[in-house]
């Protein structure tokens, strides 16, 4: 009995072997669609976004900038 349930596992364990084998290289090739997809769509896109938002939060800083200087001199920011 203990010698068919081996035979039995085994010859499971082998079928899984090829169903696993037969699945590797289309998971590779996925892979690398999912790669080239992140490298030439999204990385560009969040690089300009991220260019833009770096712009903004610049003029915004300065508003800022401008607000505390005229605060120290008491004036308003349109008077400098």
């Amino acid at each position: 009995m203990a010698d068919t349930s081996g035979s039995r596992f085994e010859n499971m364990g082998r079928r899984v072997d090829e169903h696993l084998g037969s699945a590797i290289p289309r998971v590779e090739e996925e892979i690398k669609k999912v790669i080239s997809y992140l490298n030439d769509e999204v990385v560009p896109n969040i690089r300009q976004d991220s260019a833009q938002a770096l712009r903004s939060a610049a003029e915004r800083l300065g508003k800022l900038a401008d607000r505390l200087d005229a605060s120290r001199t008491g004036r308003s920011p349109s008077e400098r």
